[in-house]
């Protein structure tokens, strides 16, 4: 790792973890915010359900790594809420198995650090008729419903709530917008720039009122290089520079 080691944010999930990089998504916008303030590390897996994130939970975040996160992104649960298929594969894991496993993976993960941090995604809602013009004829018996995954969502949350784990309610915060159905989703499931930019917000939200020590949130915490230096770009009365660490006029949003 390239020293100074900045704090470690980890992003641990399913598709929408491995493609938050891709379409303007949370994860690249994470990535700029915490620029020279924390490395965010990707470790999504398209497809994957909460079986096989426990699967390879002590390979992702082994206990005697010599460098622990200092905040861990976690969302699984949109490939899990998927109807059965009658085959009996696929990647839909009945609501209560599911909650076992979250709670699994998150108390992996509460016991690595006594100062580690967690935020857990919920569900996000689904654009139903896309998902099945996008699909039909690609997967059999494909049923993603908005019904499956309010319930997993809503099963999340109340789990967060058991273990004291923030959590960020995806299900109802993207259905604040009411064009969500098309602006929110590349395919239907997947997020678009606009459904990033609200994950964004929210994460953002639970950092800024967070009780944490140190606080996370990108504003509270301190800007690697930060100090003055001659060599910084002159000022326009020739005799001072300016340090550009902090600037910030150049995102397209400006976030709190």
């Amino acid at each position: 790792m390239a020293a100074p080691a900045r704090p470690l944010f980890v992003l641990f999930g399913s598709s929408i973890v491995q493609l938050s990089f891709s379409h303007g998504g949370w994860g690249s916008h994470l990535s700029d915010i915490y620029s020279r303030k924390a490395d965010i590390l990707l470790r999504g897996y398209y497809g994957w359900n909460s079986r096989r994130a426990l699967q390879v939970l002590n390979q992702v975040f082994p206990k005697d790594a010599a460098i622990q996160p200092s905040l861990v992104i976690v969302y699984f649960g949109g490939n899990d809420s998927m109807g059965p298929h009658s085959s009996g594969l696929g990647p839909h894991v009945p609501l209560h198995e599911y909650i076992e496993n979250m709670r699994k993976i998150l108390i992996h993960i509460q016991g690595l650090s006594e100062k580690i941090r967690i935020i857990v995604l919920s569900c996000p809602p689904v654009n139903e008729e896309k998902v099945r013009g996008n699909t039909s004829g690609i997967f059999s018996e494909l049923v993603r419903t908005n019904e499956l995954c309010q319930s997993y969502s809503e099963a999340c949350i109340k789990l967060c709530k058991e273990l004291d784990v923030k959590v960020v309610d995806l299900f109802n915060a993207l259905q604040k917008r009411d064009d969500w159905m098309n602006a929110c989703f590349t395919d239907g499931i997947h997020l678009a720039a606009e459904g990033s930019k609200i994950v964004v917000k929210e994460i953002l939200r639970v950092l800024k009122e967070a009780e944490w020590e140190p606080c996370l949130h990108w504003k509270s915490m301190p800007t690697e290089f930060a100090e003055d230096s001659p060599y910084d770009l002159v000022a326009a009365d020739g005799k001072t520079t300016l340090n550009p660490s902090e600037w910030t006029f150049y995102r397209e949003i400006q976030w709190d």
